[in-house]
């Protein structure tokens, strides 16, 4: 029994030191799961905080337009027969557009220049007939009645000639207002009309733009139209630009502001290429004075409610920093930081979430490209 009960004790020790042993595919686990939750930092991970010119100025708010431009409308009353381009479309000076129905025209230009060669008959037998009276009167044959009704009747036959010519010419303008052609060498931007509709006076029919002239048409508050001067550099981006950044320069501010808005309009003349699409919209800054101010782009600051922050590299761990903000630069779309940084200072270039404040890191070796 003894002997037994011994051996038993034996074997529940083993299992209790069997249990408390460390087993080695579980240590390795462990260090695995360790190293995965470590944070590795590569030198592309850093942005460093530079000191930047921050161009102070009215903000301006608008889009491209163009310079040349046409709202090509109906000046006849008739029915559209053909479009000939269409939205995008290339046109060149002079070029047909649209043909309207002429046939009522036509026959008026008609009926106008008929009665202008009965008019021009008319005309040719008051002046003989006039002249003849002239020749009797000076034979004694003729009264002095008879001439002066022979010559208001030549007059009166001259304007209705001119009369005739004048309705002749109207009819024609008439006519030539059937084609719409294109005013300037430019693109088709709006396409209002198809063939069968109905044209009335002042409808509008097309669009027609120049790329080439595009400008930078925009709103500033009117508390700051006293800061503004033709020829003041203006920076300003573009949205869907592959471009950052474009420039130019103010060239007119108009002279009254909006009733509704309280807004002035100005516009801008750009320098260099910017695309060629009217309408996108557009943001700038007027540069009246600049300063070297630390900042930062969106993509390095974390906002949680109405605070910023940024995640410096402190030695070599993670400080979260709250930030204070000033405006965002136009030319170059940073934000300036008043403080909580300064230039040469060390922050994550687009910190993730689940990142905590004291965090410790490894930096890396960038990956290369075999």
């Amino acid at each position: 029994m003894s002997r037994f009960v011994a051996l038993l004790a034996a074997a529940l020790l083993g299992a209790t030191l069997a249990a408390c042993s460390p087993n080695k595919n579980d240590a390795a686990a462990a260090a695995k799961q360790s190293a995965a939750q470590r944070l590795l930092i590569a030198a592309e991970d850093v942005r460093r905080v530079e000191s930047a010119l921050h161009a102070g100025g009215p903000v301006l708010t608008g889009s491209l337009q163009p310079e040349r431009r046409a709202d090509l409308r109906a000046e006849v009353s008739t029915t559209v027969l053909q479009v000939l381009r269409d939205n995008g479309d290339v046109v060149r000076r002079g070029e047909l557009l649209v043909r309207l129905d002429d046939t009522s025209i036509r026959d008026s230009l008609s009926s106008a220049e008929e009665a202008a060669r009965a008019a021009e008959r008319s005309v040719d037998q008051s002046e003989r007939q006039f002249k003849r009276l002239i020749t009797l009167q000076g034979q004694g044959m003729s009264s002095t009645q008879s001439v002066e009704d022979a010559e208001a009747r030549r007059n009166q036959a001259q304007s209705d000639l001119a009369a005739a010519r004048a309705r002749v010419v109207a009819a024609r303008q008439q006519l030539q207002r059937t084609e719409v052609r294109a005013p300037f060498d430019g693109v088709v931007s709006d396409r209002k009309v198809s063939a069968g509709d109905t044209a009335q006076v002042g409808k509008e029919l097309l669009k027609v733009i120049d790329p080439a002239s595009m400008r930078f048409e925009g709103l500033v508050s009117v508390e700051r139209v006293a800061d503004l001067k033709a020829g003041q550099v203006v920076h300003f981006r573009v949205a869907g630009a592959e471009r950052a950044t474009f420039s130019g320069r103010l060239q007119h501010i108009a002279p009254s502001a909006d009733e509704v808005t309280r807004q002035v309009s100005v516009r801008v003349a750009v320098e260099g290429d910017v695309p060629r699409v009217a309408g996108l919209y557009a943001e700038g800054q007027v540069v009246t004075s600049g300063e070297a101010v630390p900042m930062l782009p969106e993509a390095s600051l974390v906002r949680e409610a109405d605070h910023v922050y940024a995640w410096r590299i402190n030695g070599d761990k993670l400080a979260k920093v709250a930030l204070t903000l000033g405006e965002r630069d136009a030319r170059s779309g940073l934000w300036v930081v008043r403080s909580g940084l300064a230039a040469g200072d060390e922050v994550l270039r687009a910190p993730s979430s689940g990142l905590v404040d004291g965090q410790a890191f490894e930096r890396v070796a960038a990956k290369v490209a075999k």
